[in-house]
């Protein structure tokens, strides 16, 4: 698994709008977050640029406009997030952290049956 850019919360919000409407110009990077936010359009060129050093996008210029595409795919940095929060807050045990949102009423009944589809799902995929 590569080293993804550590990425911050701000930059994490930037970042969403990317991957879900990429490629995307400045201008309309800046109108999404407006609405979400109370960012200034300042502060949001500030992020992206952030984001373009730390290698999380790339860009290309049209005429005047800058287009931005992301250089790591949302599921990939998810998945290394998790992961990481798995090992750092649960010595990497799924079972005890599912247990500990279980026992503390965190997940629904419609979530644990989700949860049951999901493992099997997984059960089935495996052949066990």
């Amino acid at each position: 698994m590569k080293t993804l850019p550590q990425i911050s919360e701000a930059e994490f919000e930037v970042m969403k709008v990317i991957w879900k409407h990429a490629p995307i110009n400045t201008n309309e990077i800046t109108e999404k977050l407006t609405q979400t936010t109370k960012w200034s359009p300042k502060t949001i060129q500030t992020l992206i640029k952030r984001l373009v050093t730390k290698g999380a996008l790339s860009y290309e210029k049209q005429s005047r406009i800058f287009v931005y595409t992301p250089l790591i795919e949302e599921k990939e940095y998810l998945g290394q997030k998790s992961h990481a929060f798995l090992e750092r807050y649960y010595d990497g045990d799924i079972t005890a952290m599912l247990s500990s949102y279980i026992e503390d009423d965190k997940l629904s009944k419609s979530e644990i049956d989700t949860l049951r589809s999901l493992l099997a799902e997984g059960l089935k995929n495996r052949g066990n």
